[in-house]
């Protein structure tokens, strides 16, 4: 046979397609689509399997549970996902978003960078519940939302809204709110949180509205009561002197260089008042660099509570109330997260992490980690993060019990009541607490075993009964206190 008498395998390769984009061209068959599909396929982020996993148009900037609804916020849009199967409910072109309220009345706040005034969108249709046309910065909190307007540089009002409100719970004057206060929860002088790796440091969702903020004005810092919006006080902070609210209390936090060190001494004061109420010396609360004791930074802790080191080197957790110690830690244990209930520190052994109550410092649970572990404590899990193997791990935080135990390298995004979004790159994933967990853990070498068994009666998260919103002195539920 004479060579090159046939068509050859080329020759019928592309006569093949040549069909193929005819038929898929007249609509007969085509193949295109669910080839893509396969191509595009996205592998499970983590296992045991996700309850859903879906891919979002662009890198998030933050992920929070709202109610029903998971809010991802992207560089230039905003757009919200049914809890229960991840499809997507609405999308609106934002340069910024924030969820403000609780479980039963979240909202979602967007707006323009540059651009005043912001929106209220409910979570579930997306549609405008109250719109802004003059506010240049809010704050979102889970009872409360906090706007500013200026009708010149020195002449601000602040307002107070119920998340779901339409007129102002208060307003409250303030002589300008700062150059660099605007769009969604500019910074005020408060505690700076501990952070992990893999875990978003907004993770937990919109903290309750603290007793008093601290919103620095030109050098300043003015005191406002978060109840009603009484202004009250202003202060200016002395030459070595840093300025932040915690607890209830103005904290003068004095850093004084002396023999090639840094003195340190804390001041608890009532702003009402101006009396000082405690005082410590020689806690270091990471506000200082090492440039002749510039404090440059509000100190670490959360909610009412304040982390610094003792002369000893050991780490400590104070009540910003009081001042009084809460925990400290023992020789080569780090802390790695804490809040008003719980403090989670890794043992000195560096082989395991230690769960105790702020109130007594009893230990409530241990579990094996390795030497480079994080974790992070929210109303609804305490989430930890393991290397080698790589994990996720979502217990309770009064009892250790888990909730979700995930091999993956993914990043824990938003923590809520039934279960959390993880995510990496433009894939997130939502995991249902009780569906990935296997009931339990054997206890550390010498620790404290978790509770074993499934979810909480009637949902997963915390044991029902403990309410853990309301801050040691019960100071954010007032209607309560006592009750």
């Amino acid at each position: 046979m004479a060579k090159g008498s046939g068509l050859g395998v080329r020759g019928v390769l592309l006569l093949a397609l040549i069909a193929v984009v005819v038929l898929a061209a007249t609509g007969v068959w085509n193949p295109f689509p669910r080839m893509w599909d396969w191509v595009d396929r996205s592998e499970s982020l983590a296992q045991p399997q996700v309850a859903w996993q879906e891919r979002v148009d662009g890198t998030p900037k933050s992920v929070t549970i709202a109610g029903d609804t998971v809010v991802v916020e992207q560089r230039t849009r905003v757009e919200a996902r049914a809890l229960a199967t991840g499809g997507q409910l609405w999308e609106r072109k934002a340069d910024w978003a924030a969820v403000a309220g609780g479980d039963r009345d979240a909202v979602v706040v967007v707006g323009k960078l540059l651009v005043k005034g912001y929106e209220v969108l409910d979570p579930t249709t997306g549609v405008t519940r109250r719109r802004d046309d003059d506010a240049v910065a809010v704050w979102t909190y889970r009872n409360l939302l906090l706007d500013a307007r200026c009708a010149q540089p020195t002449d601000c009002t602040l307002s107070a809204w119920d998340p779901r409100g339409t007129t102002p719970l208060w307003t409250a004057f303030l002589p300008g709110v700062g150059s660099g206060l605007f769009a969604d929860n500019p910074g005020l002088r408060g505690t700076r949180r501990l952070t992990a790796k893999r875990i978003d440091e907004a993770a937990a969702g919109p903290e309750p509205a603290p007793p008093l903020l601290g919103f620095p004005v030109d050098g300043q810092v003015h005191v406002v009561d978060t109840a009603n919006g009484s202004v009250l006080r202003n202060v200016q902070p002395g030459r070595e002197e840093r300025l932040s609210v915690v607890g209830g209390r103005l904290l003068r936090i004095t850093a004084r260089s002396q023999d090639g060190s840094c003195l340190f001494a804390i001041s608890g004061v009532d702003p009402a008042t101006g009396q000082e109420v405690w005082r410590r010396a020689g806690i270091n609360l990471r506000t200082a660099d090492n440039a002749g004791c510039a404090q440059r930074e509000d100190p670490q802790g959360a909610r009412n509570v304040l982390v610094g080191v003792g002369p000893d080197g050991r780490e400590a957790v104070l009540d910003g109330y009081n001042g009084r110690l809460l925990w400290v830690g023992a020789d080569g244990e780090r802390l790695l997260a804490v809040d008003d209930r719980y403090a989670v520190a890794r043992a000195a052994d560096q082989r395991s992490v230690v769960a105790r109550g702020l109130a007594g410092e009893q230990v409530l649970w241990t579990r094996p980690a390795g030497g480079k572990a994080g974790a992070a404590l929210t109303p609804y899990a305490a989430v930890v993060v393991d290397e080698k193997p790589s994990r996720l791990i979502a217990l309770d935080p009064r009892t250790g019990r888990e909730l979700a135990v995930l091999r993956t390298s993914a990043n824990a995004l938003a923590v809520g009541p039934g279960g959390m979004v993880i995510g990496e790159g433009r894939e997130i994933a939502y995991v249902r607490f009780g569906a990935a967990a296997n009931g339990g853990t054997a206890p550390a070498p010498g620790g404290t075993a978790p509770a074993n068994g499934g979810t909480a009666p009637g949902g997963s998260g915390p044991s029902p009964g403990v309410d853990d919103t309301c801050g040691p002195k019960r100071e954010l539920c007032p209607e309560r206190a006592g009750g």
